[in-house]
């Protein structure tokens, strides 16, 4: 699905790759190749200009170790720094 922000229906889906890439000094090729995808996918995906299909999504999981919703959300993700220092 091709998310615009031309198009009312389209669903923004937020994400963490490019701090999942960076913590693992991950280049998009990389991670494409890891997945079996294109490097612009990435790119689009890290942009928000192109949603997951869910298989990737848990290609993407499975790569990172992770449960999906740890890296995509359907609102903003807090800032580290803000989960981080500012409890209270």
């Amino acid at each position: 699905m091709k998310a615009t922000k031309d198009s009312p229906s389209a669903i923004a889906i937020h994400n963490r790759l490019p701090v999942l890439r960076a913590e693992r000094n991950l280049s998009r090729q990389e991670l494409a190749d890891a997945v079996g995808i294109n490097f612009q996918t990435i790119g689009y995906l890290e942009r928000g200009d192109y949603n997951p299909s869910l298989e990737l999504a848990f290609k993407l999981s499975e790569f990172f170790g992770l449960p999906i919703e740890a890296i995509f959300s359907r609102t903003p993700f807090k800032p580290l720094s803000e989960t981080l220092y500012n409890k209270g």
